[in-house]
């Protein structure tokens, strides 16, 4: 059997427009007229492509919610069963959620700045409790909600590096998206851009160093095809590839774009 992996980055937000360009990390930022108009081509792309997907998982964001909600929309597939999961939310910014890239690009300068956010495993400075993009005393992270996969305490998170997002996001691909998989199922992630970067990592075997310079545009699918079988867990048989490539390379360009202040 072959399961079928569609994982896309949400839609352009309100703070991706080039004449913002905030960090979000788990601020929950709405959608841009465009990224709402993106989400909707994704699902035609993905009708396009004979896709089916028979699940979906997003993150607790209305940026990734809403995205999967407007492609399913458009292949006519509301109704599949469908998870949340703070595990699926974007990377921690930390302190640097909710200011300018500009701004952060000229307090730390060009070297430190890119680290801070494109490194592997540096995380920018912590978020301070005080700040109004720290989510504490969000309910969505609330204890009663604990998805019970580990002990970590999604409230209690200041900053992440991509390596902290990939041992927090590991519990739940092993749980609840690679079953699925194995059974031959299409599974649909809509999700952040450093949650992509850190599946194509895994997936693809990029270094550590070379995840740097990885960008993923907003709101184009990309479809992984998994080998099943009885005696292993399933692996993909090749590179994940965007349904619409001139539409991706496009965006990966406005991303790296954002990244120069």
């Amino acid at each position: 059997m072959t399961g079928q992996l569609i994982i896309m980055r949400h839609g352009q937000s309100e703070w991706t427009l080039p004449d913002v360009n905030r960090f979000a990390g788990w601020a929950d930022v709405p959608l841009s007229a465009q990224g709402r108009e993106q989400a909707r081509q994704a699902g035609r792309l993905v009708r396009e492509a004979g896709l089916r997907p028979d699940l979906v998982f997003t993150s607790l964001l209305s940026r990734s919610i809403i995205s999967a909600n407007l492609l399913l929309d458009e292949i006519d597939r509301l109704w599949i069963p469908v998870e949340r999961s703070w595990r699926l939310n974007e990377r921690h910014y930390g302190a640097f959620q909710g200011q300018t890239r500009p701004a952060m690009l000229d307090r730390y300068g060009p070297e430190r700045f890119a680290t801070y956010r494109r490194s592997y495993d540096v995380a920018p400075p912590p978020i301070d409790s005080s700040s109004p993009y720290w989510q504490g005393s969000d309910p969505r992270y609330a204890a009663c909600r604990s998805d019970g996969l580990d002990d970590r305490n999604p409230a209690t998170i200041t900053s992440e590096s991509l390596r902290d997002l990939g041992e927090r996001l590991l519990p739940l691909w092993r749980a609840r998206i690679t079953p699925p998989l194995a059974q031959g199922r299409t599974v649909l992630v809509v999700t952040h851009g450093s949650v992509v970067r850190s599946v194509v990592k895994c997936l693809e075997g990029v270094s550590d160093q070379d995840i740097r310079s990885i960008n993923v545009p907003t709101g184009v699918p990309m479809v992984y095809d998994f080998q099943t079988g009885d005696a292993s867990a399933p692996h993909p048989n090749g590179p994940g590839r965007y349904l619409d490539p001139d539409a991706a390379r496009a965006g990966m360009e406005q991303v790296a774009a954002l990244g120069k202040g």
